[in-house]
């Protein structure tokens, strides 16, 4: 059975950007203080604290540039955290009501009619069923509202 397994930013990219190097944009990150609620570590995948200082930042969770390489703004603890241990629980950031849920192949293009707005208590039950097709790679869970990147889910063999 495919297990869906929720995952972080990887810490070696969140690395390069707590020491000082540019964003997708080639532009260093912004500093700024958390005014709290809403304001997700793709790191941690834990919601900044108010008060928390936090990077804004562009990013691209794509590996080349491509038309279908979307690049958006997140936000990054400004201190290094613990990143979020892959696995099949929804993490802390998901705690609006829905959010966008779409597949991507291995070629690391959209897989059309695999994207949908889906309610968080159905992300698992949605990823189950995207990651079955042997079309989809992996998916992106995006802000239903923005369509800022949340986190990436990918398959896991468990038997």
């Amino acid at each position: 059975m495919n297990t869906p397994i929720f995952s972080a930013i990887p810490t070696d990219h969140a690395k390069t950007l707590w020491s000082g190097s540019p964003d997708a944009y080639d532009r260093l990150p912004e500093r700024m203080i958390s005014p709290g609620g809403g304001m997700p570590c793709r790191h941690c995948l834990r919601h900044i604290e108010k008060g928390e200082e936090l990077l804004v930042l562009a990013y691209r969770p794509f590996p080349a540039l491509q038309p279908y390489a979307e690049t958006g703004p997140i936000f990054l603890h400004a201190k290094p955290c613990s990143r979020y241990n892959d696995r099949a629980e929804i993490p802390p950031i998901l705690s609006s009501p829905d959010y966008i849920v779409r597949g991507y192949g291995i070629d690391d293009r959209i897989v059309y009619g695999s994207g949908a707005v889906t309610p968080t208590e159905r992300l698992v039950e949605r990823a189950e069923e995207l990651l079955a097709q042997a079309s989809i790679s992996y998916l992106h869970v995006r802000s239903a509202r923005n369509n800022c990147y949340q986190c990436r889910i990918e398959r896991s063999e468990q038997g």
